[in-house]
């Protein structure tokens, strides 16, 4: 039986190197797992209290909503009313989604057929690009990173794009490269693609987790970018809820109403309790935040300041989980993939290689900030080692 949808998707690069940490590690080895994002830090206690006492009452027990119950939808606008100063509808513009990986790839499925073309940034996280190719539209790639003039980029690809895109993917702060924008950038964003009539799809899954005293600001801070954005927004990272996969979808009512019409095909939303219990958290104090994210800014420290010292030179990151770095100049020739091979046989560490976040990923690898300050030690010992070797 062919799956024609699965033929164009490449093998997920992030699994292989996953798949060869657990092959190591059944060996007895000791592999510091600093590859794939997921938190590894516990959901603050007052949250899992309320999804135990919510999971015991019986009438949770039932189907809910596909696009979330009321008071959780009244609960995130609320949010994004006090930290953006941003006005939303909780009946018309937010819905709830399973994560914003689920709300993304469903939105692009909704809004899309084959021969549309849909701009995202490269590198980028994988479903950004790959939830274009499920849905049968195509792909065109706009560069980001160190020293890019993404506006560039993106003038070039509409100009040379044709039918005219449809859509634009963007994601700030970014997953891999941690690169950040200030509010400048989306004004920006939001006048050229009024101009050129495309609609945004902004996933701003690393809203909580800034450093420094950066803060991440919301597209739907520009005057009048509901009538062309949505944002995705995710407790996974801010609350440590990754496996509760709770985001939502915030902005444009027409797009907002085009997700909460295919996701009623597609399911019954998630279990009630834990809507109730995201909801106590988006309503309760952020003191829970801020002590999640500042430790990831101490690991934050640890690992750039140790490679540094052992003569790898990163950047520190100002927001997201994760390190975007160069792989070292003398081993720039054998591509990220194989580095990252060599960190694992040779260091005892994993990391993302960049290619699996795209072509112009080549010659960076991406460290999670997933192990605590002492195994990121351990790491940096491990890679000073195979450096002076």
């Amino acid at each position: 039986m062919d799956f024609p949808r699965l033929q164009r998707l490449p093998p997920y690069i992030l699994a292989e190197v996953a798949g060869l940490m657990r092959e190591a590690r059944r060996k007895g080895r000791d592999i510091i797992n600093l590859g794939m994002g997921n938190p590894d830090l516990p959901t603050p206690p007052h949250i899992v209290a309320k999804l135990i006492e919510a999971s015991s009452k019986p009438v949770n027990h039932r189907y809910s909503l596909s696009r979330g119950i009321p008071r959780l939808r009244q609960a995130i606008c609320e949010r994004y009313r006090s930290h953006y100063d941003v006005s939303l509808d909780p009946e018309s513009e937010a819905i709830v989604t399973l994560g914003s990986k689920e709300g993304l790839a469903h939105l692009v499925l909704a809004a899309t057929v084959p021969g549309d073309v849909v701009l995202s940034p490269n590198p980028s996280y994988p479903i950004h690009a790959y939830s274009v190719v499920i849905s049968g539209a195509d792909v065109r790639s706009v560069r980001i990173g160190p020293d890019v003039d993404f506006f560039d980029h993106l003038t070039r690809a509409v100009k040379s794009t044709w039918p005219r895109a449809k859509l634009l993917i963007l994601s700030f702060p970014s997953n891999p490269t941690a690169q950040t924008v200030d509010l400048d950038f989306f004004e920006k964003i939001v006048a050229f693609a009024r101009e050129n009539e495309i609609r945004i799809i902004h996933d701003l899954a690393y809203a909580d987790l800034c450093f420094d005293g950066y803060r991440a600001p919301s597209i739907l801070q520009v005057p009048g970018a509901k009538e062309l954005a949505v944002e995705f927004y995710s407790m996974s990272k801010g609350y440590s809820m990754p496996g509760w996969r709770v985001g939502f979808c915030l902005g444009n009512a027409e797009m907002v109403a085009a997700l909460g019409r295919i996701k009623s095909y597609l399911d019954y939303g998630m279990f009630q309790p834990i809507q109730i219990a995201a909801t106590v958290a988006l309503q309760g104090s952020d003191d829970c935040v801020a002590e999640i994210c500042e430790t990831y800014r101490r690991r934050r420290d640890v690992l750039c300041d140790g490679l540094t010292r052992i003569g790898w030179q990163v950047d520190k990151p100002l927001a997201t989980m994760f390190v975007w770095a160069k792989i070292p100049e003398r081993y720039a020739s054998e591509g990220s993939a194989a580095f990252c091979r060599r960190l694992l046989e040779e260091a005892e560490v994993a990391a993302s290689p960049g290619t699996g976040f795209g072509e112009h990923g080549e010659g960076y690898v991406r460290f999670a900030l997933v192990e605590n300050e002492e195994r990121i030690k351990q790491a940096v010992r491990g890679m000073k080692e195979m450096l002076e070797r």
